[in-house]
């Protein structure tokens, strides 16, 4: 079985300092991709996201749990909460992503996998739902070889 890389974590469970050329919330392995993912203001660009795995931004919306205008309209698509699931989708799917080979097979685990811990649910249930800890912490008990 391929291992699920693991988050780095500080003192007290919380996440470690990251490079400022990273985006915040994610490790400094990704920036590469998620830079490329960053409008001039340093947020998520809704387009380069859905572009990213082959999405218009309608199902990109419909992914993260939001309403199809909110990544239509510049000033919704910057909100931070609208921010923070992509963020939080990338950060997922980013842990998976070497063991499930590749970002694009990563977006169709997140999708489409039921993980057996949450009744079935999938991920992309889970982070619209507000649960995005529990999927990373469920992936972090696997790296460090728990059980499902």
């Amino acid at each position: 079985m391929a291992k699920i890389r693991q988050r780095k974590t500080g003192p007290r469970g919380t996440a470690s300092a990251r490079s400022s050329s990273a985006a915040p919330g994610f490790r400094e392995e990704t920036a590469p991709f998620v830079a490329d993912l960053l409008d001039s203001d340093g947020g998520l660009a809704a387009e380069r996201v859905a572009n990213a795995f082959g999405m218009s931004k309608q199902q990109l919306a419909d992914t993260i749990g939001l309403a199809r205008e909110t990544l239509y309209k510049p000033s919704r698509a910057h909100a931070p909460k609208t921010q923070a699931r992509m963020r939080e989708m990338l950060e997922i799917i980013s842990l998976v992503e070497e063991w499930a080979g590749g970002k694009l097979q990563a977006m169709a685990w997140y999708r489409a996998q039921p993980l057996p811990g949450f009744g079935g649910r999938t991920a992309e249930s889970l982070v619209k739902s507000g649960h995005a800890s529990a999927v990373r912490d469920h992936l972090d008990r696997i790296a460090m070889g728990g059980f499902a």
